[in-house]
């Protein structure tokens, strides 16, 4: 391999610990940074090589290509490094050059070398690798010392069979499984807050995600849509393309206006929503619904209100906020880089319909009591039917991570 190329250190977390199994998410995490960094312009190339995960290339941005690890879930941190043969004056060159490198616009007074050698062959021990480099690194630079317990800089060094990895700096991922290694879930996808964090959360738990949207023209507008758009590419830059149902709401509400009593509208309404998300999720090959409630942010969030609205689907509805409270979830939105959308002016169907006084603890038999006046099965049919389906693409730019 040229040494002109540039290379990436790239280590996962948990996926070490999986056994067997292993291979099948070391697979997964190196197929989903491939095609990830397809989106950007650059020859990348992902290997996995005893243990360790590289991306190399000799024509890219480099911020981009760091953007595009960074954001790939699996990832726990990854490191600019360079690599070396097994030779000690080698790496002794090379370790002075990245510690020059790492104290460029900084101030920096002590420094340490961290050796681990898993190639036995090569003569030093890790010891005598930190001697060797530290002591070399210390005749060059005449204003710095050796602080083992908290240097301004750290040298890593590696020494593997297949050569000597030397970097300094460490920048973390998002950590978690591949997306795509726990099956496939919808996501409930408002134009709010909670949602885009919620679909995150199972991202990174390896869940494939397909979105639903209720869209209620002409009560809400295009740009309400447009929003949740922008809020799906969002999670589509960590999960690659995301497949968007944008269900037809309109003539649901009407009903439920009409029909039902006021103050359970919102609850008969989140239960047409798991109806409709749920025969869009068997249709697709979803084995779940994700949603971004939070028991007792609002009164459909409640037990009871959970009870009744999940009493209409028979597929498992994941939580992942269930126990955030609402600063938790702004500053994760905020992280994430949902939150400066989640917050435009633009009302989704259930804020809209929202009465003044809803139920927070409803009975499920009443529930039961105030739907029969409504053609529930077709109503969800004609939703289903209405629905389109739009792919929503990745950002071809990602957040600086220089």
């Amino acid at each position: 391999m040229s040494e002109s190329r540039e290379l990436l250190l790239v280590r996962y977390g948990e996926i070490g610990l999986k056994g067997k199994n292993r291979s099948h998410f070391v697979s997964a995490l190196v197929k989903n940074l491939q095609k990830a960094l397809e989106r950007v312009d650059c020859d990348a190339e992902v290997s996995h090589r005893f243990g360790r995960v590289y991306v190399e290339w000799t024509r890219g941005d480099r911020e981009a290509i760091y953007g595009v690890v960074a954001s790939t879930f699996g990832v726990v941190s990854f490191s600019p490094a360079v690599r070396v043969p097994l030779d000690q004056e080698a790496m002794c060159r090379a370790a002075e050059e990245a510690f020059r490198s790492a104290r460029e616009g900084r101030t920096v007074k002590t420094f340490k070398v961290e050796a681990r050698r898993s190639e036995k062959a090569f003569p030093l021990t890790s010891m005598e690798i930190n001697r060797a480099v530290g002591g070399y690194v210390l005749r060059r630079h005449r204003d710095i010392s050796v602080d083992v317990h908290d240097p301004d800089v750290t040298l890593n060094i590696e020494v593997r069979s297949e050569g000597i990895l030397i970097y300094s700096r460490v920048i973390p991922g998002p950590g978690g499984l591949p997306v795509g290694t726990s099956s496939k879930a919808m996501l409930l996808l408002s134009g709010g807050i909670d949602s885009p964090v919620a679909g995150w959360y199972a991202l990174k738990r390896g869940i494939a995600l397909e979105a639903v949207h209720f869209h209620s023209f002409p009560f809400t507008s295009e740009r309400s849509l447009q929003k949740v758009r922008d809020l799906c590419q969002v999670l589509a830059g960590y999960a690659g393309p995301i497949p968007l149902h944008v269900v037809h709401f309109t003539e649901v509400q009407r009903a439920i206006q009409q029909q039902v009593p006021s103050s359970f509208r919102i609850t008969v309404m989140r239960r047409f929503m798991f109806r409709i998300a749920t025969a869009l999720a068997e249709a697709r090959g979803a084995l779940a619904l994700v949603t971004g409630e939070s028991v007792g942010q609002v009164a459909s969030q409640t037990l009871e209100s959970m009870r009744a609205i999940g009493e209409v689907t028979s597929l498992p509805v994941l939580r992942p906020l269930v126990g955030f409270d609402k600063h938790e979830i702004v500053t994760d939105a905020r992280r994430i880089g949902s939150y400066e959308l989640s917050i435009l002016p633009y009302e989704d169907c259930c804020t809209i319909f929202v009465p003044e006084n809803p139920q927070t603890r409803p009975k499920l038999e009443r529930v039961r009591k105030v739907e029969e006046p409504l053609d529930v099965d077709a109503l969800v049919e004609e939703a289903v039917g209405r629905t389109e389906l739009e792919i929503i693409e990745p950002p071809r730019t990602f957040a600086s991570v220089l």
